[in-house]
């Protein structure tokens, strides 16, 4: 990579921000929307299933500790006061654990400020509601099987297939994406080179900022079927790997991916690579290309065919619909209950 290369200069795709392919997860805005296991259980026993669902933040997928202590939300939807009330396990929940602190807080404010209105005030008109629910997203995941999450603050490229069933923290972001092409694009090298150099940063990791990274991050315009192909399948033989060998030494995803910290031969960097050369063939990207230089020249040539009213390829799998089924595998974490 040139380390001095300047990729401030590239813009926001709007076709990019158009396809809904990257959300972050939801914001409860108190921890008292959270349930362990047992209660989850006691409350689906108790009529509450439709408004408690596995969830899962960013060391939850990392380290792999919902296989051992998953966790769950409340989540009465939009519905209101008296549509949460008939799910009452639930809502005794929310109200003893969340009203009083709101409460609370919407009287700071007021006597803060002098107004009768503001954020905490207005949120206590809704308390039973989550903070931010991200509807957008859960519409979006609705009509798939799967999707892909990555922690939103990392210092490595770790990609992973949800079942829609888990509902993202905002501490994942998260792409309504269940083709296998698509998770390699998101998981290939360059991705990861363009994350790098668009994020903000937290301390010494990456933070996944959607306008910066996902809105300008180009794909590839025209791949062949074979490179789509190819693409796929390299991302479903790293999968498999990850799987085969976490399974074999009992590790965790963050435990995995330690291992190319240390010099020497190993088979997931191996795998790596074969997705970045298959991902680097469906950009037709020279051999010996830059990858900052190459993507950021093609982001500002697509910017400049969408200011010219010219279409551009979009997120996600470039073939008709009808064809997709080929490139769905059914991976995906899922929590004990539903496994």
């Amino acid at each position: 990579l040139s380390p001095g290369l300047d990729v401030t200069a590239a813009v926001r795709l709007e076709t990019n921000g158009k396809s809904a392919g990257c959300f972050e997860g939801q914001q409860p805005g108190h921890i008292g929307f959270r349930v362990d296991a047992d209660e989850a259980q006691r409350l689906r026993a108790n009529g509450c299933a439709e408004v408690v669902f596995p969830y899962m933040n960013g060391d939850d997928l990392l380290g792999e500790e919902y296989k051992t202590a998953p966790s769950f939300i409340i989540d009465f939807g939009e519905r209101d006061i008296f549509a949460a009330k008939a799910f009452s396990a639930a809502f005794d929940i929310v109200r003893s654990r969340v009203l009083t602190d709101w409460q609370a807080n919407a009287e700071k404010e007021k006597a803060q400020t002098g107004k009768d209105s503001g954020e905490h005030q207005n949120r206590l008109k809704t308390w039973w509601q989550l903070k931010r629910r991200r509807g957008a997203l859960l519409a979006a995941l609705a009509k798939i099987p799967r999707y892909v999450a990555c922690s939103r603050v990392t210092k490595r490229p770790i990609f992973e297939y949800l079942s829609t069933g888990i509902r993202p923290d905002s501490s994942l972001t998260v792409f309504p994406l269940a083709d296998d092409y698509s998770f390699g694009i998101l998981q290939s090298g360059l991705h990861f080179d363009w994350f790098k150099a668009r994020c903000s940063t937290l301390e010494s990791r990456f933070r996944y900022t959607s306008d910066t990274v996902f809105d300008t991050f180009p794909w590839p315009q025209s791949p062949t079927r074979g490179q789509i192909a190819e693409v796929a399948a390299a991302a479903v033989a790293l999968r498999a790997l990850r799987r085969e060998v976490m399974t074999a030494h009992g590790w965790s995803l963050r435990e995995l991916y330690r291992t190319l910290d240390e010099p020497g031969d190993n088979p997931l960097r191996t795998a790596q690579a074969r997705l970045d050369t298959a991902v680097r063939t469906a950009y037709a990207m020279p051999a010996k290309a830059d990858p900052l230089a190459f993507l950021l020249a093609l982001n500002l040539t697509l910017a400049a065919k969408e200011n010219g009213g010219e279409k551009i390829t979009p997120p996600g799998l470039p073939l008709p619909e009808a064809e997709h089924a080929a490139f769905l595998t059914d991976d995906c974490v899922c929590v004990p209950t539903q496994c």
